[in-house]
């Protein structure tokens, strides 16, 4: 009896194709982090797992380093499509990013202002500028996020509602802080040029090459939020960079300017990515050799008696305060510590400082911003004062001895007024002492 025919086999079905991985976003500078969160995350903190659009899942890296090297900073619009498939694109209307941080860099702004429910605002040499652009929404601003951020780093700001990190483009570098507010999660952008300018350029006095040639001891550059104090520590760096062979470490948070190694051997750390504080890259610095530190900012008593011992062992250091004169800089150090502890600082702070600049910006006649000082330069009686706690009387030595570098706010602004760079009504509003500066303007009008 014949057997009964089986149907014939049906072909294996073929596996399911991979799309590829979206192309390397340009902009990105492969040698530099994307985003330099400056944290941690706390303690039983569940990390989400979920791979960027185009990438390959893997298991959360073991350090912050590996987090930021695989984020790169600007989309591609493939890769801007597979995020609108996903709801992360801009809303219809809104610009990326990339867009406004490019506008803000070509523009010269200094700052770009974001938050759902605002209209975005750009900062114009000083002042606050509203944009044509519409009202921020949800979608538009996370899709920002996404843009520069990694998914942990996201998750990282709505757990603990701050974030400080750092992005680059090819056109600039750009400091991030994110926060939540009453509206919403909002953003600060600052804007960092890639080009450092000299110490021509920004036309500072002689003197701050002078200081650059010191050895040991304590460098201050101090003022208030956005007075320039990183542009000039960028450019005294620089300088010394390209004419004395030394070995510079920077402690930042985030690093703003970038130094390639010239003359100099140039190391640059971050808070939060290359160490956990301040003061611990600051004492183990000690154990590397440097010629100068450069620490971001001396925010607490620890990272300023490191800072004070790292100046009397032989190292020259350079810090930032937010002061807004050279003197109240010595007395916001001192007021760190107890009135038992404050003699013993004052002889601490005399041996070991070369000298404080405090700087301030103001508009000038022609659009631009020029930069006037305060700089109190350790002479041999400045230390004396200092020691005494005869602080007051400092201000007068400073307005006496120009030869030795020395000049006041007052005359700082009053030169520029000379020079017809500032108008009177600018030397008058940025003036410290207005009445003194009244006088001044007096005798020349």
């Amino acid at each position: 009896m014949p057997e009964p025919q089986r149907p014939p086999l049906s072909p294996p079905p073929p596996p399911p194709r991979v799309p590829p991985a979206p192309p390397p976003r340009p902009g990105f500078v492969g040698d530099i982090p994307a985003a330099a969160g400056n944290r941690m995350p706390p303690p039983g903190m569940q990390i989400p797992s979920t791979p960027r659009p185009g990438a390959v899942a893997s298991p959360p890296p073991a350090s912050a380093t590996a987090q930021r090297a695989s984020a790169p900073p600007v989309a591609t619009p493939a890769a801007a499509a597979q995020k609108q498939s996903r709801g992360l694109g801009p809303s219809p209307g809104h610009p990326t990013l990339e867009h406004l941080i490019r506008e803000a860099n070509e523009k010269g702004f200094s700052d770009l202002h974001l938050g759902v429910g605002e209209i975005p605002r750009f900062r114009n040499r000083g002042e606050i500028e509203t944009t044509e652009y519409p009202e921020t929404d949800n979608q538009t601003f996370m899709s920002w996020l996404h843009e520069v951020l990694t998914d942990e780093e996201i998750s990282r700001f709505q757990e603990t509602l701050d974030f400080d990190g750092a992005t680059q483009y090819d056109f600039a570098r750009v400091r991030i802080n994110l926060l939540e507010s009453l509206n919403g999660p909002a953003m600060v952008l600052r804007l960092i040029p890639l080009k450092i300018l000299t110490m021509e350029q920004l036309r500072l006095p002689p003197v701050f090459r002078d200081i650059c040639h010191y050895h040991k001891g304590l460098i201050l550059v101090t003022g208030p939020t956005g007075s320039g104090k990183s542009t000039t520590m960028a450019a005294m760096v620089d300088y010394i960079n390209k004419e004395m062979p030394k070995h510079i470490i920077t402690i930042e948070d985030p690093i703003e300017f970038i130094h390639k190694s010239r003359k100099s051997l140039i190391r640059h750390r971050e808070v939060g990515m290359h160490t956990l504080k301040f003061d611990n890259a600051l004492k183990a610095a000690l154990r590397e050799d440097p010629d100068l530190i450069l620490v971001g900012e001396m925010r607490d008593k620890e990272t300023v008696n490191t800072a004070l011992k790292a100046a009397q062992t032989g190292h020259l250091v350079m810090g930032t305060l937010h002061t807004n004169s050279a003197v109240k800089t010595i007395e916001r150090i001192l007021n760190l510590y107890s009135a038992e502890e404050q003699s013993a600082m004052r002889v601490a702070i005399a041996e070991s400082l070369v000298g404080v600049i405090a700087q301030g910006l103001c508009r000038t006649t022609d659009g631009k911003r020029a930069a006037f000082h305060d700089v109190l330069i350790n002479t041999e009686t400045v230390k004396d004062y200092i020691r005494d706690g005869k602080n007051d009387e400092i201000s007068t030595i400073m307005a006496d001895n120009e030869f030795d570098g020395m000049i006041t706010m007052n005359k700082s602004l009053f030169n520029l007024y000379q020079e017809g760079r500032i108008t009177e009504e600018v030397a008058l509003e940025m003036s410290p002492t207005q009445n003194e500066m009244a006088m001044m303007l007096r005798g020349r009008v």
